[in-house]
């Protein structure tokens, strides 16, 4: 008990359903982001919602957008009404570049201004690489890889070629050792992190800065669920990781938080790693993976 105490102690507050925490602990000034506008793709669920949030409790105006447009709409009146911060819900296809252009036209047009960029849009499962479709490759990449270039070029052409500003990449770790079951997924962040790197070198001469960070596994995902959730942690799935737990969704939404702010200025071209040390010790296990994967299938 003890040990656990000291693994959990001083972690920052955080709910496991996609709805706003009931207390919050400022960790930054709570005027950080005082009346900037960050743009959030995947905003209405997981990090993207817990990013909004934190944005919002720091002063900032934020726009979520995705698909689901009802998901969004919920997602957006809980964050207003928690932190008392305007939230604009909008309808993107990250895979459309004209759907992007209307979203930010909107934002521009409704907030004034464009300071951050959250590309947090992605699709994944579990899927063996010979059982992978053509079809199924080409989606992954489209939504993670184009996704993230079609918004950052949008964003930059619409305002930060002129105003400077901040994009931070979601991306995982997956690619570094090749982890099984995720070819799709892995090459598609491994594409965003070298896109990371380009786009801060030949960008940053307008004052924009380009950096990432990589979670691990994070409670309250869906990544998380489908990797067995808190029947994984209680079978002890975590003890691999140095800090022997998952982290939280509160905790990726801190290191987005500091890489978007002024407290990162001379920050740029940069990956963070927030995965507990999970990746330079945890088993790339095939047949465990395989498990989970047909068992799940078996449930279907």
């Amino acid at each position: 008990m003890a040990e656990e105490s000291q693994r959990t102690e001083g972690l920052p507050e955080d709910v496991m359903t996609d709805d706003c925490m009931t207390s919050y602990t400022h960790v930054y000034s709570p005027d950080l982001l005082k009346d900037h506008v960050a743009f959030i793709t995947g905003g209405g669920s997981g990090i993207g919602f817990r990013i909004a949030e934190v944005f919002m409790r720091h002063g900032c105006d934020v726009v979520i957008a995705s698909r689901n447009l009802e998901r969004l709409t919920e997602a957006a009146d809980k964050l207003t009404k928690a932190t008392g911060r305007r939230c604009l819900a909008l309808v993107v296809d990250v895979r459309q570049p004209e759907t992007i252009n209307a979203a930010v036209d909107r934002t521009l047009q409704e907030l004034g201004r464009l300071d951050i960029l959250i590309n947090n849009a992605a699709g994944n499962f579990l899927c063996p690489a010979s059982s992978l479709s053509f079809n199924a490759f080409k989606t992954v990449l489209e939504i993670d890889t184009m996704g993230t270039y079609n918004a950052s070029k949008v964003v930059y052409d619409k305002w930060f070629k002129d105003h400077g500003g901040a994009i931070v990449n979601i991306s995982a770790t997956l690619g570094y050792r090749g982890q099984a079951l995720q070819v799709h997924a892995g090459s598609a962040k491994a594409a965003n992190d070298a896109m990371t790197k380009h786009l801060a070198v030949e960008w940053g001469p307008s004052g924009v800065r380009v950096n990432t960070v990589a979670p691990g596994p994070i409670s309250g995902t869906e990544g998380y669920r489908r990797l067995g959730g808190p029947h994984a942690e209680n079978a002890g799935a975590f003890s691999s990781i140095p800090l022997q737990r998952a982290g939280n969704k509160t905790e990726m939404a801190h290191a987005v938080l500091f890489l978007s702010s002024r407290a990162a200025s001379y920050v740029t071209g940069s990956i963070l790693v927030a995965d507990g040390g999970a990746w330079l010790t945890s088993a790339n296990d095939v047949h465990r993976l395989l498990g989970i994967l047909s068992s799940r299938s078996a449930k279907l």
